[in-house]
């Protein structure tokens, strides 16, 4: 058993290359959340103290596939209530099941509107259809998200679940259209797409021997957003202005960052050491 879960991954992978954060969730007072606990605490991370309830903590089984591909099945309970976000905070990111499970997915609606005018909003959908429910339901909520985000990233098969019908060049437009200032698209061993208002960029993702991809993507997007903070481009991207010189820049970080998580077993982020050696290989 791992500590894990999307949005948990990233606030572990950003504590990891030293950016201060908080983690809000649910989790139980029982051993599993103690791991949890723990686990955050490895990186530096805090655990918001709302987040721990008289219930079980949730899990997720895996099943790793021949090629390394995961497969889920969910024993998923979602209810936070309100969330307040730190005094100050400069960054707030969600994503994947928080985002479409009732009830909590409409705290995080919320949340996202009380600090859109404050914060840079990040979000990764990070579709899991066995817990999503009705499909249209689920794309309607990843709509109201995206529309308040203002950096979008998702994979090639999330962006295929959501848009069946759209190239992922119109994925980009789609999201850029709804107004955020960064999309991604990561596409496993082709690299990814990258998009700004300003500039587009198709990049490589450089050889690896894959041990598993369990928190490939939530590697891949602490490592951008820890390249918009390093280069002090919140403002850039909340006024939809990042040129192509750092657009490039912060989705090389995010795909070292994925690079190292992918060569070892369970979601294992970069520390800052380890990514700057990656990003020195790239």
């Amino acid at each position: 058993e791992h500590p894990g879960g999307s949005p948990m991954n990233v606030a572990y992978g950003l504590g990891r290359l030293g950016v201060a954060t908080t983690f809000r969730s649910v989790i139980g007072r029982d051993a599993r959340g103690d791991r949890i606990r723990r686990h955050l605490a490895e990186a530096g991370v805090a655990l918001d103290p709302a987040s721990v309830a008289d219930a079980a903590t949730s899990t997720a089984l895996a099943a790793i596939r021949p090629d390394g591909q995961a497969e889920y099945t969910f024993d998923i309970a979602w209810n936070p209530g309100a969330i307040a976000a730190p005094p100050g905070v400069a960054l707030a990111h969600t994503g994947s099941i928080a985002t479409v499970l009732s009830p909590g997915a409409a705290d995080v609606r919320r949340l996202f509107g009380a600090i859109a005018d404050t914060a840079l909003l990040s979000f990764d959908p990070n579709v899991r259809p066995a817990v999503a429910g009705d499909r249209e339901a689920a794309i309607d909520a990843v709509a109201a998200i995206a529309a308040r985000a203002h950096i979008v990233k998702m994979s090639d098969e999330d962006a295929a679940w959501l848009h069946p019908d759209l190239a992922l060049e119109d994925v980009l437009d789609r999201y850029l259209g709804a107004g955020a200032g960064l999309v991604a698209v990561t596409r496993g061993a082709d690299g990814c797409l990258v998009a700004s208002p300003r500039a587009r960029l198709a990049l490589p993702s450089i050889p690896v021997d894959v041990v598993d991809t369990i928190g490939a993507g939530d590697a891949f997007m602490s490592g951008l957003l820890s390249g918009v903070l390093d280069r002090d481009l919140i403002g850039a991207v909340r006024e939809r202005r990042l040129e192509a010189e750092p657009l490039r820049a912060v989705a090389d970080q995010a795909l070292a960052s994925a690079r190292v998580t992918v060569s070892r077993a369970g979601a294992n982020p970069p520390t800052r050491t380890e990514l700057r050696a990656a990003l020195a290989a790239r």
